[in-house]
């Protein structure tokens, strides 16, 4: 049976997503005066993604998700692809010293962030198709996981360990609620444990991030200047905050404040009120995106719902939780509101299709 669409959850959508980028103009225009001598920069290319994002929202509620089921094993060829066409040299773009990135004209396509949805709407049919087996371990979870290793090692080679670690812990937590064992999830976690470990002593920034997040003023300057400054922008916004464009971090202390630290500069702008109802806007929308999943009784339509509600959740709670020194910088976006075309792109169109499931 059919229904209307969401409208509360794409007003809410929309309006977090506009939001964000008057957020990006007042956390940019300094730096993109001083270097690219055009205070709106950064808010001209994220205008023109967040434009393109509601046509594809819009466009994608009124698609059938099940056109995805069908599909999903040519949508998750074609992420492979693009995420190893992106790793050749003179194909792929380096942006701060990851080869992440396909450069068209002025902007870059992260391959990565669209590999998101491809994994999420492979895992959710394979899950809907293998629900008995779920339990056992060899038939049933090995198969998926070695296909999660995969694009996971992928990614890492960019390298790009937040968004690889975004989509191993959103589709981890597709296969618990699929009815695996808990105990396996203890030895998974263990090695998974051992592996991070080796992934940090291996790549020395990832070291000095640790060392940084457990003391930022052992490199005041250097490792630790990120989370020392978000802090610093954090404190002072009071109540009230600072007032719209009143930051003081963004010249030229907390680095691309529009990007990883942009609720940084909520903080400071808006003070506690600000950043109370930024989170309820979040709040609200977490718990339309869930109570869609729960109401669905297509195992598919559910697990698809669910991989893309936690997708959304799991990255702003990582983001946020760096930017209050909770966990070490890991390079993960707001959704939303951070600056990012592809980032944008891909969290609306996770709603979008979230909104096609509501109506069903």
């Amino acid at each position: 049976m059919k229904s209307k669409m969401d409208y509360k959850l794409f007003i809410a959508v929309v309006a977090i997503a506009f939001f964000g980028i008057v957020m990006i103009y007042s956390a940019s225009s300094i730096w993109a005066e001083y270097k690219f001598s055009d205070p709106f920069k950064f808010i001209k290319a994220q205008g023109m993604f967040f434009l393109v994002g509601i046509f594809v929202m819009r466009f994608l509620s009124k698609v059938d998700y099940r056109i995805y089921y069908e599909k999903a094993n040519l949508i998750l060829f074609v992420c492979f692809l693009l995420l190893v066409l992106v790793l050749i040299p003179g194909i792929g773009t380096i942006r701060n010293g990851s080869r992440s990135w396909f450069g068209l004209g002025g902007f870059g396509i992260q391959p990565s962030e669209f590999a998101k949805i491809g994994l999420i709407i492979y895992v959710a049919k394979y899950l809907s198709n293998n629900q008995k087996n779920m339990r056992d371990i060899q038939s049933g979870v090995l198969p998926i996981m070695s296909v999660i290793l995969l694009f996971f090692g992928l990614i890492m080679l960019e390298p790009d360990f937040g968004t690889a670690m975004v989509i191993v812990l959103t589709l981890v937590v597709m296969i618990f609620v699929s009815g695996v064992k808990i105990s396996f999830f203890v030895k998974i976690g263990l090695v998974g444990l051992v592996g991070i470990v080796g992934l940090i002593i291996v790549a020395p920034y990832r070291m000095a991030r640790i060392v940084s997040f457990l003391n930022p003023w052992t490199d005041p300057l250097g490792s630790g200047f990120q989370i020392i400054q978000s802090l610093y922008a954090i404190g002072p916004g009071g109540l009230l905050g600072q007032g719209f464009m009143g930051s003081r971090q963004k010249h030229f202390y907390l680095p691309e404040p529009q990007t990883d630290f942009i609720f940084s500069i909520i903080s400071e702008e808006f003070g506690f009120l600000g950043v109370l109802i930024v989170t309820s806007v979040f709040f609200f929308i977490f718990y339309q995106v869930l109570k869609t999943s729960f109401r669905q009784s297509d195992l598919f339509a559910k697990y698809l719902s669910f991989g893309l509600s936690f997708g959304i959740i799991i990255q702003a709670l990582l983001n946020l939780m760096v930017v209050v020194g909770i966990i070490p910088v890991t390079g993960v976006t707001l959704p939303f509101l951070s600056y990012g075309g592809s980032s944008l792109l891909v969290s609306m169109a996770s709603i979008g299709i979230i909104l096609n499931i509501s109506r069903k």
